[in-house]
Order: structure tokens, then C-alpha cells, then sequence
């Protein structure tokens, strides 16, 4: 007969194990459920009664889907393949050109004759000789019925060919009409044979931080691919350029982006997406399009003239800070501070000086460089406004003429210094102060002309021309700017029969270089 206190022993020892049952299921082991027990076990407990307590039900909130958007939008993004010729021997090896790194790395895995060819010198003909052909992938949108398209002018600066994709697998060979590297903008033209699917461009004004938008692309070569996020900020300045003004965004794009439509959830492209910023080279979620606002009137000044025309003041400028304004007798730190004037431009005959502080422009309020240069470059050539500055702490008002920044022939694929109508090198040019804003390393108190683009199978490329080089005299004619040069190859290839001598700094070194330039009646690309 057993013992009652063994009984009770037992009876408390069951009830222990299934309390540390109970316990090691909280601490992630399986636990026992109470729904489990059996009616029997159920009606045999003692328990309370206690009244239910209410469900608190989780709000149901309801986020936009994409899916009807994306559906109407993506038949008129494109994929773009563009073809370039790049120099094998000048890019393969990772050592300075010359440099006795570089003489050993193509001894031993490069050219048989080590330093017979240490990359194209200038006149050589380097784009036909020991070249590869090499594709870069990037997007863009169809804007109108026809098959004009945009995309970044990266994505197609420098290509000999470019091929468009479109979103129901038709291939077709596409024309450069114009680029714009300022903005970093192109415009593309294909002939589909039947109008096409295209996209509004829509007002990037409106668009608010924390705005749903909307990015279709090419990233990494797969087309058609869908991201989503918001707008992060507005007004952002990365340095690309003097009319910085993108819309930071952090929905996911990568390379092959370049170029694709922002959307906003009415379908309208409010930006270009343009760049990332990434330590990795892949997104991290800041992104950055170019605002629609901006793109409207660089495409149309493109598909009119194929290039954009920008007014000229001839003055740099530089932020006001705290400390500037104070010592400049400034109620706030506002405005472009002069720094500098060009001689004969429309800044110094209008009384402009160093030193001044810009805080109007017409009718528009002048807060930072940046504004300046956008408003500036809005204005037409010849236009009569006033510049509105402080000066020793008064006010005064220069009335001014704007001319044309001179160099936006760079902006043109076709455009090259040549002579009116006449035959054309393909050669786009730069002052040495622009080449220096844009990053391009140049010693002090370099002069003369800086070749800020080539166009691909031009006499220049034919010549070994490159993007960078610095003409410093045409023929025996000593050369200090772009106009400047010009005129002087103007005049040589009148009196020489389309044939130039160019003397130019490359690399730090010395070059002459001999270019035919083609016949007036000559095929030009753009």
C-alpha cells in the first residue's frame, strides 16, 4: 500500500515537470499549448473565470502598388548599348604612361617590343591602330512619338555606334541629334518605322522630400528592372558641374541606370537618374536625378539646335560664409562674391570689380554662385538686364549685356573647330579655367586651348587626338584661348588646304600634331 505522503511527493514532482516544461517552452523550447489540454483535463482544473478581453485590432494600413503605374510607363524606357574604340595599350596598363612601371608591365604582358610602344603618341593615329571595341550599357526614355530619347551624355560620349532596345526586344540603330555635358544630358533619335510609346515630362518643382517615386532602368544589364522609394532631398550640389540642382533619391539604382526616367505616381518623369553616391560601387540608397524642369530645356534648345546656348558674364565667383559677410558689411550671408574678372567680357564692361557681391540678376534674387550660374546661363545672348551687387556696403546697379559662353560647342556631337561651312577637325574646346573646375589637372599658368571632346572617326581622332590635350599653338602661331585657336585654325586650313599643325601638352609633354581635315561636303555625325 503506498504511502499518502509518497503520493503527494509524486503528485507535486508531476506538477513541478510541467510548470518547467511550460517554462523552458517561453525560453524557446517547444511548448506546451493550451488549446492542447483535453476536455477532460479542462473540466478536471479549478479555474477562474475571467471576462474576455477585447481584440485590439492592428490598423490596416494601405500602401500604393506600382504595378499599374509601371505597367503604363515601362513600353517607352530603352535599354542603350553604346560601342566605343578604347586604346589597348594606353588602358590596359595601370602605371603612368613612360614611367618605368609601365615599361616593364608591357615588356612582360603587353607589346613584344616593350618601349616601341608605349601607348599612340600625338599624330600617330592612335584610334586605328591597337585598338579594342568595348560596350557600355546605360537607359533612357522615349519623350515623343517620333523616337527622340534621352538618356546621360556619359552613356554615349565617345561611342562610334549606338544601339537602342526597346521594351518589346526590337534593336534599332540610334543617332546622337545633340549632348550636353554641362548637364549631362543627350538626345537620341531612332526610326521605328511606326510612332512610338513615349513619355511627359512632368514639373520636378513639385516634387516634395518624402514623395513616392518611381525608377525604371538597365542596372548591370537587366533590363526592365523596377525600384522604389522616395524623394530624400532637393537642390543637391555633388560638384559635377556650375548648375548642380539634382533631386537626391533612395530608390535603388546602380550602373546601368544611367540615363532611365524618375517617376512620380501619376506617371510623369519628374528626373533623370544620373549618379550614386557609393564607397562599393552599388547602391546604398543615395541616388541622384537630374530634375525634369532642367531636362525640358535642355532637350528642346537639343532637338532646335543640337547644342544649348548659354549667356556668358566672364566673372568667378565663390560662396558668401558667416564670416565673409561680416567682414563685407553684409546683413546675412547671401549672394556670389566676385573673385575674379575677365578682361573685354560683359561683366567688366559693365563695372563690375572683385569684390563685389551679386545679389540680383534682373529680376531674380542671386543666394549662392549656383544661382548665378543658372540664371545667367538662362539668359539669352544679347539680352540687356541688371546686375544688382553690394560694394563697400551700398547698393549699386550694373546694367549688363549677356554674350554667349563661347565654348558651347562642346555640347554639340558634330561641332568642331573648323570654318564657317567649311571642313571641321571634330574637335570641341574648353578654356583651361573651365578644364580645371571640371577636374582635369593642369599646371600652373598653363595657356591655351583644352580639347574638351573628340568626335569619334573625325580627322582629329584619325590623328590621336584626345579629350585633354592642351593646344598651346597652330602652326608656328602661339595660341592663349579657345577663340584664339579657332581663329588660328580657321586661317591654316584656308591657306593649307585643310591641313593644321597643332603643337599640344599632354601628359606634361611637348607634341606636334598633323590633321587633314575632311572636304566641306564631308558626312558629319550628330
Amino acid at each position: 500500500m503506498s504511502n499518502p505522503s509518497n503520493r503527494r511527493r509524486g503528485a507535486a514532482l508531476a506538477a513541478m515537470l510541467l510548470a518547467g516544461t511550460a517554462l523552458s517552452g517561453a525560453a524557446g523550447w517547444l511548448p506546451v499549448p493550451a488549446f492542447a489540454q483535453t476536455q477532460n483535463q479542462a473540466q478536471s482544473q479549478t479555474t477562474t473565470t475571467q471576462p474576455d478581453a477585447p481584440a485590439v485590432a492592428a490598423p490596416q494600413v494601405a500602401l500604393p502598388g506600382f504595378g499599374d503605374l509601371v505597367a503604363r510607363v515601362r513600353p517607352a524606357v530603352v535599354t542603350i548599348t553604346a560601342t566605343e574604340r578604347v586604346q589597348a595599350d594606353a588602358t590596359d596598363s595601370p602605371f603612368p604612361n613612360g614611367s618605368q612601371q609601365d615599361r616593364m608591365f608591357r615588356r612582360y604582358f603587353g607589346d613584344q617590343d616593350g618601349d616601341a610602344k608605349r601607348g599612340p603618341t600625338p599624330g600617330q593615329g592612335g584610334a586605328q591602330r591597337g585598338g579594342r571595341q568595348v560596350q557600355a550599357l546605360g537607359s533612357g526614355f522615349i519623350v515623343d512619338a517620333a523616337g527622340d530619347i534621352v538618356t546621360n551624355n556619359h552613356v554615349v560620349d565617345g561611342a562610334t555606334q549606338v544601339k537602342v532596345t526597346l521594351d518589346d526586344g526590337r534593336e534599332l540603330p540610334a543617332r546622337i541629334v545633340g549632348r550636353d555635358p554641362r548637364t549631362d544630358l543627350a538626345l537620341l533619335r531612332v526610326d521605328a518605322g511606326a510612332p512610338l510609346p513615349f513619355l511627359n515630362l512632368g514639373n520636378s518643382d513639385t516634387a516634395r522630400p518624402g514623395d513616392w517615386v518611381v525608377a525604371v532602368g538597365n542596372p548591370y544589364g537587366l533590363g526592365g528592372t523596377v525600384t522604389a522609394g522616395i524623394v530624400s532631398a532637393r537642390g543637391r550640389d555633388i560638384h559635377s558641374g556650375p548648375y548642380d540642382d539634382f533631386l537626391q533619391i533612395d530608390a535603388p539604382i546602380n550602373r546601368g541606370n544611367s540615363g532611365g526616367p524618375l517617376f512620380a505616381l501619376d506617371g510623369s518623369v519628374i528626373g533623370v537618374n544620373t549618379a550614386i553616391f557609393s564607397p562599393s560601387g552599388g547602391s546604398i540608397g543615395i541616388g541622384f536625378a537630374i530634375p525634369s524642369n532642367l531636362v525640358n530645356k535642355v532637350v528642346a534648345q537639343l532637338k532646335e539646335h543640337g547644342r544649348v546656348e548659354r549667356g556668358f558674364l566672364g566673372a568667378a565667383t565663390q560662396p558668401v560664409d558667416a564670416t565673409m559677410a561680416r567682414a563685407l558689411h553684409l546683413p546675412r550671408p547671401e549672394g556670389a562674391l566676385v573673385a575674379q574678372v575677365e578682361n573685354d567680357s560683359p561683366a567688366a564692361r559693365a563695372g563690375l570689380r572683385p569684390g563685389d557681391v551679386v545679389t540680383a540678376l534682373g529680376e531674380t534674387p542671386i543666394r549662392s554662385p549656383r544661382d548665378l550660374a543658372r540664371a545667367v546661363a538662362e539668359t539669352r545672348r544679347g539680352a540687356e538686364t541688371t546686375l544688382t551687387a553690394r560694394r563697400e556696403g551700398q547698393e549699386v546697379r550694373l546694367p549688363v549685356r549677356v554674350a554667349e559662353l563661347r565654348d558651347t560647342n562642346a555640347a554639340s556631337a558634330g561641332e568642331g573647330a573648323a570654318t564657317e561651312g567649311g571642313p571641321r577637325l571634330g574637335v570641341a574646346l574648353a578654356s583651361v579655367a573651365e578644364a580645371q573646375r571640371a577636374g582635369l589637372d593642369l599646371p600652373e599658368g598653363t595657356q591655351g586651348a583644352v580639347i574638351a571632346n573628340v568626335v569619334p572617326d573625325s580627322a582629329a581622332a584619325e590623328a590621336g587626338l584626345r579629350q585633354g590635350d592642351v593646344i598651346t599653338a597652330v602652326g608656328g602661331k602661339t595660341v592663349r584661348d579657345p577663340e584664339a585657336a579657332v581663329g588660328a585654325i580657321r586661317e591654316a586650313l584656308r591657306s593649307n588646304g585643310g591641313a593644321v599643325a597643332l603643337q599640344v601638352i599632354r601628359d606634361g609633354q611637348r607634341a606636334f600634331v598633323a590633321v587633314q581635315a575632311p572636304s566641306a561636303g564631308g558626312t558629319r555625325q550628330g
